[in-house]
Order: structure tokens, then sequence, then C-alpha cells
């Protein structure tokens, strides 16, 4: 018996969502495919259509999860190539969680908000950036872990 929604049923899919999918919903995507892709389909996308970010790449390279093929994609792109059938979705910035309400007018898929910083808009040395990344992925991996888990 794993996660569930706010309605009961087991969590079987879930969606990421940020602003542009290109640093903290394809970081949770990759985290949570990693811990549990087994058990989860899981999938991210963004409201707009951004870039791949290098330094999101790069911090989840430093434990061992290659996210170098990730493309971009908007919740648009995802709609019109699988359907937005997900059991829970949750959004990462205040933008996508507008969306994602405004999408389940038409779909049952339950939301959560988990407030990340945007770690593109700190200024600094390399190291200082890379550290503002590690510290939204460390935060993700941790609330994703515990969001998912198996009880016992």
């Amino acid at each position: 018996m794993g996660a569930e929604t706010g309605h009961g049923r087991p969590v079987q899919s879930v969606l990421f969502v940020c602003a542009y999918n290109a640093i903290r919903s394809p970081m949770a995507e990759a985290l949570a495919r990693h811990y549990f892709g087994r058990s989860l389909y899981v999938q991210s996308a963004g409201v707009r259509e951004g870039e791949t970010d290098p330094f999101m790449v790069a911090v989840l390279d430093e434990i061992g999860i290659d996210a170098s093929k990730h493309r971009p994609r908007t919740l648009a792109d995802l709609e019109e190539w699988e359907g937005l059938n997900f059991d829970l979705i949750i959004t990462l910035a205040p933008e996508a969680h507008h969306a994602a309400l405004e999408l389940t007018r038409t779909l049952s898929a339950d939301v959560e908000y988990w407030p990340t910083a945007d770690p593109s808009v700190v200024q600094g040395s390399r190291e200082q950036v890379l550290d503002a990344y590690r510290h939204v992925r460390d935060g993700l991996s941790e609330r994703i872990r515990a969001r998912f888990r198996s009880p016992g």
C-alpha cells in the first residue's frame, strides 16, 4: 500500500508542474522516477515553454541521475501527446498551481501545492548557484520520498 490521494485512492500516476519545465518539475520527475519508477507513472510539464537548464542536469548528475535527455514540454504538449490522466498533480510554483486548479475543472486529479524556490534567480559564483540548485534537489528528494514511500 503506497501513497494515497485525498480521496483515499492509491496514487498510481503523478504529474509535476512548474512554470517552464526547465528546473523544478523535471528535477522532481527525475527524482520520483529514480525512487518510485516501478510503482508510479511520473511526468512533468510547464505552464510555458522553457529551455533545459544545465545546472538542473549537473546537480542530478551529482547523485547519479541522468537528466540530460530531458526536453521541456508544456501542459498543452502533454495533453496533446498522451492526455492528462493523472491521479495527482503536484505544483511547484504559484503560476503552475493556478493552471492545475483550472485543469481540475475537467479532470478528477487531486492537486497539491509544494512551494519550491526558483534556484535560477540566485546570483553569485558558479558554486553558489549550484548550491541553490542542490538545495532545491535535496528538498524535493526528501519531500518525494516522504510523500510516496510505502507505510512501514
